[in-house]
């Protein structure tokens, strides 16, 4: 199947921001291919639903290949699936460190070149990808080493692409979030974890969302770190 519709790709789209995601996308006329670990079946016939572990490479493959043949394009890959890890740095684990490093940057790395070679050879595209503000502003009152190593790196391969495929009409951005009100974070923890940004409150799902489709509209915006973290990055509080 092919059409003009555009289509994007959204991983870790089973519940919270991917699944906000994929309801956005949808409002906006995109058909979406929703990949997770664990996710169900859709009665839309714009939306292709793919388990998988995206730190495999035979994941991303098979991902993109299903996609091309359900919809013929691929025009926006959001890499919003990770795993947020926070210790002391002495007590993380060879286990932790394979987790963040597989889900954090293999899964970008393996469907990531896929989608972006896509996007070339048709001289059009966008990239996203779903960082966080610990990666340019350590918090001493959260450990959370692994989360600013691995997000740094998307923070910094999001500048490289940009400048290497501005060229072919490719962008690539990123949404910096700070603490953002999930059903990951217990009841208990919400006042410490508002208290961990200016404004003194997390940050909504849809605020998330919302940036997204700000740079999805924003033709003139590649390399572009853009920060919903109610001011926690703008420096010390």
């Amino acid at each position: 199947m092919t059409s003009e519709r555009k289509v994007v790709i959204i991983t870790g789209a089973s519940r919270g921001i991917g699944a906000e995601l994929l309801k956005a996308y949808r409002e906006n006329g995109y058909r979406v291919v929703a990949t997770a670990r664990s996710i169900g079946k859709s009665d839309d016939p714009s939306v292709l639903m793919i388990e998988g572990d995206i730190a495999h490479p035979e994941t991303a493959e098979r991902i993109f290949s299903l996609a091309i043949e359900r919809f013929g394009r691929i025009d926006t890959l959001v890499n919003n699936a990770g795993v947020f890890i926070a210790k002391p740095f002495t007590e993380y684990s060879a286990a932790d460190f394979a987790k963040a490093v597989a889900v954090n940057l293999a899964g970008f790395f393996h469907l990531t070149q896929k989608a972006a070679a896509r996007m070339l050879q048709a001289g059009s595209g966008h990239i996203v990808n779903i960082t966080a503000t610990i990666a340019e502003q350590p918090m001493a009152s959260l450990a959370a080493g692994l989360a600013a190593m691995t997000k740094g790196g998307l923070n910094a391969i999001t500048r490289s692409l940009a400048i290497e495929y501005a060229p072919r009409n490719v962008r690539v951005n990123a949404v910096s979030p700070g603490v953002i009100s999930t059903p990951m974070h217990s009841p208990e923890a919400h006042g410490f974890l508002a208290g961990l940004q200016p404004i003194g409150r997390m940050g909504e799902m849809r605020e998330v969302v919302d940036a997204v489709m700000y740079l999805e509209k924003a033709s003139f915006v590649t390399g572009e770190i853009l920060h919903v973290d109610g001011g926690a990055s703008a420096g010390r509080w």
